[in-house]
């Protein structure tokens, strides 16, 4: 793995509005193509673990860069002061598997397939396939279907014994 710091590059934090940083992850792109001046290595905002943050690789001395770009992006409020260690990002760069937080018994909506929309209870997780099987609510007959674990959205969480 190639870390930021072998090519001097620092990685800041951006503060931004709680769940908009997708807007300003997209409007820092834009600012981008049109401006020269702002030299940006790589932008990450974590999805649903950091709320409110967007991490931005640079080249070093670029924190007053960073403190103009903040100025043109609406939703951006301000850059952390100092840079921010690779090791506390480094963990957002490994993908977690589909089916994590998704147990026995958690109600789910799907959201892809032929029964988008429709809700239902899980049945069985298999963690190695990234395969949960569900059972409709609205099905007359119980049926299980079996689908990915990208395809469904958690509702309600599994109650607890």
């Amino acid at each position: 793995m190639i870390m930021s710091s072998e090519f001097g590059n620092k990685i800041y934090a951006l503060k931004t509005t709680a769940n908009k940083e997708r807007k300003v992850v997209d409007d820092i792109v834009k600012v981008l193509e049109d401006h020269d001046e702002f030299v940006i290595t790589a932008i990450m905002a974590p999805p649903d673990e950091v709320r409110g943050y967007v991490f931005i690789e640079t080249p070093p001395d670029e924190y007053a860069r960073m403190e103009q770009l903040v100025r043109l992006i609406p939703n951006a409020r301000a850059v952390v002061k100092g840079e921010t260690d690779f090791s506390e990002v480094e963990h957002f760069l490994e993908p977690k598997p589909a089916v994590s937080g998704i147990d026995e018994g958690t109600i789910v909506e799907l959201i892809a397939g032929p029964f988008k929309g429709e809700k239902a209870v899980v049945k069985r997780v298999d963690a190695g396939k990234e395969e949960v099987t569900l059972e409709l609510y609205e099905s007359m007959v119980p049926i299980p279907i079996t689908v990915r674990g990208d395809n469904v959205r958690v509702i309600e969480k599994a109650p607890e014994d």
